[in-house]
């Protein structure tokens, strides 16, 4: 059912909600409030039908064009049913309030999500993805996406790395945000002990690595509890890193190519830990009869 057409509620950028909202583009910010922004349908939609471990509803607040309230009333209508409170907002308040150059018409004021890493180890995951001096934010969203879609159980962001809710990283994550535990903050070196004690193998991605991805699918090993490390775009892993790992694997290449980016390295290990965990008894070399 469309919305009927009204007038913006909030016509000026000078609004006490507006500033509220937009001094989330800034982390200090985005830390003392504990709240940060998500931008367009997908991510709005999955931020109102999310609740936290308490039960807590995390979109707390939702500002939309007319237009946008119209074409997603549907969103609206559960944003509201979760109890945010919703605005209906000119064009210049949104573009105000986003951080993209050509803003979807609704964003939305969301909780914070973290999870305690100690919660993920009670859990006992099986797939994990540990972000170590991962930088850049478009990457660190793309891998917690990479790592919903491979089915891992939860993402842990080291205190090298990027803030979580950076919103070029909120933005790349395409909602993934709201799908899986993430731990942030935690030192590598507790990251990697904690895990190991939990029962998990520890594998490091890296380009120098002196295992072969593909040699440890025929090898069969890696179908039990996984995390695989990841490390800086543009240097790696520092060798303090890689040596705190059981396996330092590198992605074969084939072809020409100098080698892979993060998110497309991470993809390619992330499925094959899934496969691998999926197949009946693990992968087995494809030279046993």
């Amino acid at each position: 059912m469309r919305m009927p057409s009204v007038s913006p509620e909030l016509i000026s950028p000078r609004s006490a909600r507006v500033s509220a909202a937009r001094r989330l583009a800034k982390r200090n910010f985005r830390s003392k409030d504990r709240l940060f922004l998500a931008e367009g349908p997908q991510a709005v939609r999955e931020a109102a039908g999310h609740r936290g471990a308490d039960g807590t509803p995390t979109l707390v607040e939702l500002f939309a064009t007319t237009e946008a309230a119209e074409r997603y009333a549907d969103i609206i209508g559960e944003a509201r049913g979760a109890g945010a409170r919703v605005h209906l907002a000119s064009e210049d308040v949104i573009a105000d309030i986003s951080t993209t150059v050509t803003p979807q018409g609704l964003v939305g004021v969301c909780r914070f999500l973290d999870t305690p890493f100690a919660d993920i180890l009670a859990a006992r995951p099986r797939l994990v993805a540990v972000l170590a001096h991962v930088r850049d934010p478009g990457n660190a969203g793309t891998v917690l996406r990479c790592a919903d879609a491979a089915g891992a159980e939860a993402v842990i962001l080291t205190d090298a790395s990027v803030d979580l809710y950076n919103p070029k990283a909120v933005r790349a994550s395409v909602g993934s945000h709201f799908h899986l535990p993430v731990a942030v903050g935690v030192p590598v070196e507790r990251a990697v002990e904690g895990l190991r004690d939990a029962g998990v193998r520890i594998l490091a991605a890296d380009g120098a690595g002196d295992r072969d991805l593909d040699e440890e699918l025929d090898r069969g090993t890696m179908g039990g509890p996984t995390a695989w490390v990841f490390g800086n775009e543009a240097w790696g892993l520092p060798e303090e890193t890689r040596a705190l790992a059981d396996a330092v694997v590198r992605v074969p290449i084939h072809g020409k190519a100098e080698s892979l980016n993060l998110a497309t390295a991470a993809a390619v290990c992330l499925y094959a830990s899934a496969r691998a965990q999926r197949a009946f008894g693990g992968c087995r070399s494809v030279t046993e009869s």
